[in-house]
């Protein structure tokens, strides 16, 4: 088909629950190194609240704003969507994107995970198992 079409195809891959499009190597290493070190991704894509709500002219919060979540993730089982704020993580206080990362190291997979989260206006709580 690729002769008559002149089309390459696209590779998919999935690693642990996670949807790899394209070659995007980085993003493939990054996900094969977690799946060979026992570390859960959590499936969201998160920043600076801070930051983020500064650009849209809102009153800055400390936590990390979540951008994307991942279907099927421990992060979409958590419940949390796309403009929450995650402001615990284990009884750890998250003031930027980085405390998620430093919340979630040490963590692999079956450990249960609480999670505080703003939503609008609401504080919400939920536990998930990576």
């Amino acid at each position: 088909m690729v002769r008559k079409s002149g089309q390459q195809g696209v590779p998919v891959i999935e690693i642990d629950g996670q949807i790899v499009v394209g070659f995007d190597r980085p993003r493939l290493e990054r996900l094969l190194q977690e799946a060979a070190s026992g570390r859960v991704s959590f499936g969201a894509a998160v920043a600076d609240a801070s930051k983020i709500l500064m650009k849209q002219g809102k009153i800055p919060v400390f936590g990390a704003y979540v951008g994307k979540v991942s279907p099927g993730s421990p992060a979409a089982r958590a419940g949390l969507a796309p403009n929450d704020i995650i402001t615990e993580l284990n009884l750890r206080k998250i003031a930027n994107a980085a405390d998620v990362e430093v919340a979630l190291q040490s963590l692999q997979r079956g450990n249960r995970v609480s999670i505080v989260f703003m939503r609008n206006d609401q504080t919400l709580r939920a536990d998930v198992t990576l």
